[in-house]
């Protein structure tokens, strides 16, 4: 008799639930490597070249790309196992809750509660389901808000990596757990900040400002003016969302973490099989 039910439920919740298969680790792999390239290319531009250049022209392909590779990682989860037609309803279901959470604050004064799901469910349902994740709740939510533009897969690939990491931190239970996931999410909210403020910084900071991108002045040159117009114009923001994410995983977190914990028991997501 199989009683991978019973088994999983029998099982530590210390960390993750889903252990990420070679196949979706390659595929994630590849879309973060679409990713680093699309976020880091302006700052291999050499001094010769113009700075008028934008992310209009190359964010459509970067688009282009993740999207297949986000539906091959799925369905390498569907192939293996891992993963059945009620997980792939509950990333939908989380998908749109996270969407809808953006619609009455779509990023006013850095407050910016779509975040907040990505958190529990990359602790939960594994890396890779909160890679996928977080990609789909910004690309949902931007199609429900009107925010498609060039930033679009930029943001995609910052909160698929905010979903991703929190699958990634250590074991932990109870009261301590809440406390990690809480100072991560609030990490989360500068770093996916400080993402955002690179891709468009080559660009939009002008060329004639302390903190303007110089092609060809070095990476230390560069840095440094990076650092300066991150913390200059972008803090106001950062901080509050932060705070938002951080505040809402402590007051919130432990009943999300337990109905998704219930949730996972009822479909497949890595459940150990026994026989007896």
């Amino acid at each position: 008799m199989i009683s991978s039910e019973s088994a999983y439920r029998d099982r530590p919740r210390q960390g993750t639930a889903v252990r990420l298969r070679p196949r979706a680790s390659v595929l994630l792999g590849l879309a973060s490597l679409v990713g680093i390239v699309g976020f880091c290319w302006p700052l291999l531009i050499h001094g010769q070249a113009g700075t008028n250049l934008a992310h209009s022209a190359d964010a459509p392909w970067i688009f282009i790309a993740v999207l297949p590779l986000l539906l091959a990682v799925v369905l390498s989860e569907l192939a293996e196992g891992s993963l059945d037609a009620k997980a792939i309803a509950l990333l939908g279901i989380l998908a749109a809750c996270g969407a809808a959470l953006r619609v009455p604050s779509p990023g006013v004064a850095g407050f910016e509660p779509v975040f907040f799901l990505l958190i529990p469910a990359g602790r939960v349902l594994g890396r890779g389901f909160g890679f996928v994740l977080g990609a789909i709740t910004i690309a949902a939510s931007a199609l429900i808000t009107g925010g498609v533009g060039p930033w679009l897969p930029f943001q995609m690939f910052g909160a698929a990596w905010m979903g991703f990491g929190a699958g990634c931190l250590p074991p932990a239970r109870g009261r301590f757990e809440i406390l990690m996931l809480a100072g991560y999410a609030a990490v989360a909210g500068l770093a996916y900040g400080t993402l955002i403020n690179l891709w468009f910084w080559p660009f939009g900071a002008g060329t004639t400002t302390s903190f303007s991108f110089v092609p060809g002045s070095g990476f230390a040159h560069n840095l440094h003016s990076f650092v300066f117009f991150d913390l200059t114009t972008s803090l106001g923001f950062d901080i509050p969302r932060a705070l938002t994410n951080g505040v809402l995983v402590l007051v919130l977190g432990r009943p999300v973490l337990a109905a998704l914990r219930r949730a996972s028991r009822r479909a497949a997501f890595d459940v150990p099989v026994t026989y007896g």
